[in-house]
């Protein structure tokens, strides 16, 4: 092995020795993705059961980004068939992981920043409610108010930053911030340069999915109280010819048909603050379209925003015509 990438593994080993789940208490699979984490899966993961390990540039299995549903069914289906704890992820480069429950069911990853920030602080710090400076944590624009809450729940500072690493980092690096996630699948740490390793999320996200499973609880159970809370679109992508334009129907239907507005921010697209909730809509940094998050307390209301802001980006008649009343639903 090139002495490089072991010390890269005896580095990972001893920043996460604690927390690796014992092969007697947690039983889960890793997919790599015939990608780059191939090279150590066996070294950092030996208690998986380990798929599309042979490194291999074509991709032959699937597509090495989780983020498509396609690309994840051949773990989810492990994990379900095999009936395990749960199921990791990696992209093509391993920068980014990614997680399905023990039902195989996909867990969005802004979800688990407060899982990673747990873990983290738990191996390189404790956390002192007592100081008057509270820890801070990252994430992007586009994170769920319940992860939000969670990371305040445990006494963190959550700093929001626009979307992608080339953000995220020199943000972590600046305010002093511990770790941090983005919706995308990318978690940073201050002990890794600033920088974002799927490996070390992977190893401390299992870790806290060991501890669950000794106290009696499934993965899914472990994230109720983050992912139960709220109604959650997922990002959606439009592709539309004039994107300002958009963005402009967005914002003026909002103002006319959603509650009334609580607070704003703009540093990457626009998220809107609501009592109920909020939505966040922007341009891609890489891609041609225009995304929209809605995420609300409530399933039906969750429908009924979302289909009055995708009228507006679409710029359809409003079939029917109808107006939210102060509790964001229809009058």
């Amino acid at each position: 092995m090139d002495e490089r990438l072991k010390s890269y593994i005896e580095w990972m080993k001893l920043r996460t020795s604690s927390f690796l789940p014992s092969p007697f208490s947690l039983r889960y699979a890793v997919d790599c993705s015939n990608g780059m984490s191939s090279i150590l899966v066996h070294e950092l993961f030996p208690d998986a059961i380990v798929i599309n390990d042979t490194l291999d540039g074509t991709f032959p299995n699937h597509s090495p980004n989780p983020l498509k549903a396609e690309a994840r069914e051949q773990i989810a289906a492990l994990v379900r068939e095999q009936k395990l704890d749960c199921g990791v992820i990696f992209d093509g480069d391993a920068d980014r992981c990614m997680f399905v429950d023990e039902k195989g069911d996909f867990v969005q990853p802004d979800y688990l920043i407060p899982i990673v920030a747990r873990a983290t602080l738990s191996t390189s710090q404790p956390l002192d409610l007592s100081t008057s400076q509270p820890l801070k944590i990252i994430h992007d624009v586009r994170t769920s108010r319940g992860a939000i809450e969670e990371l305040r729940r445990m006494g963190c500072e959550p700093v929001m930053v626009p979307v992608g690493h080339a953000f995220a980092k020199p943000t972590l690096r600046k305010v002093g911030a511990v770790c941090g996630g983005e919706l995308a699948g990318h978690y940073y740490f201050s002990e890794f340069f600033g920088c974002d390793s799927g490996v070390l999320a992977a190893l401390r996200i299992l870790g806290e999915v060991a501890k669950a499973k000794a106290e009696g609880k499934t993965f899914s159970e472990m994230m109720r109280p983050i992912s139960g809370v709220y109604a959650n679109s997922g990002e959606m992508n439009f592709k539309v010819e004039d994107k300002d334009a958009a963005i402009a129907r967005v914002l003026k239907t909002a103002k006319k048909k959603l509650p009334q507005e609580l607070s704003r921010s703009e540093i990457d697209g626009i998220r809107i603050e609501y009592t109920e909730g909020w939505i966040n809509i922007r341009k891609s940094n890489t891609e041609p379209y225009l995304r929209l998050i809605v995420e609300c307390d409530a399933e039906d209301r969750l429908a009924q925003w979302t289909d009055i802001l995708k009228r507006a980006i679409n710029d359809e008649d409003e079939r029917p015509s109808f107006r939210c009343g102060a509790s964001g639903l229809p009058d």
